[in-house]
């Protein structure tokens, strides 16, 4: 039983650390903000910095809401009208669920990790078992973030097709870059810098707790599994 929740503990981890990193960038206006400029969003959809910070601003309030359809107005040349067509909020309804999931998910990990960590540490103070799961669970959390980046790098248009099959149930994400905002709003290469960003930070994460248990480990003077 201490086998199966130290490995639990360690598959945990990547978990963790990806839903956590996915969670911060879905709500992080900074990375919204950083998209809109580097990709001239302003001038692609006619809307100014104001109106981009508002649609920042819905769209994470959308996703952290009990709505279930988002409904966002913003004005463009003095006119005011509904941003996103009904393909449009229908995707960004299955969106959000993936949100809830990742959510759940973040959750369900940080509850195990922390129990574990309290019994182990606090309770059996078997701290070298404990060590050994942070450098497993870091390192596999290294090893799927080094093949998911590699991924990334060289095929992105592939894995954006991917995930989109897999994820979501019907074709609302297929739209039309001429005429849909939120594609005109999150072009390609900003899909591109937020999943390097989620990868890196997730990678960064697991650095700091797997070099945290390699230096328990080494403090403790020894090198045995448990």
């Amino acid at each position: 039983m201490r086998n199966l929740a130290q490995w639990l503990f360690i598959l945990c981890l990547p978990v963790l650390l990806l839903t956590a990193s996915l969670s911060a960038a879905a709500n992080s206006p900074r990375l919204y903000h950083y998209g809109f400029d580097k990709y001239d969003i302003s001038r692609v959809t006619g809307l100014d910095t104001s109106e981009l910070d508002r649609v920042a601003e819905g769209l994470i309030g959308y996703f952290n809401s009990g709505e279930e359809y988002i409904s966002l107005t913003v004005t463009k040349n003095g006119e005011s009208f509904e941003l996103f067509n009904e393909r449009e909020v229908g995707h960004l309804k299955d969106v959000k669920g993936l949100f809830r999931l990742g959510y759940y998910a973040l959750l369900g990990a940080l509850v195990y990790a922390l129990a574990y960590f309290c019994i182990v540490f606090f309770w059996r103070r078997d701290r070298r078992r404990l060590a050994f799961g942070m450098v497993g669970g870091g390192g596999l959390t290294l090893v799927v973030m080094l093949a998911l980046g590699l991924f990334i790098a060289i095929d992105f248009d592939r894995f954006f097709l991917q995930f989109h099959l897999l994820s979501f149930a019907n074709d609302l994400w297929m739209l039309d870059p001429a005429t849909d905002y939120l594609i005109m709003l999150f072009p390609r290469g900003f899909w591109f810098d937020a999943a390097l960003f989620c990868a890196l930070a997730t990678a960064v994460g697991a650095f700091i707790i797997g070099g945290v248990g390699w230096w328990r480990l080494r403090k403790s003077g020894s090198s045995e599994s448990p």
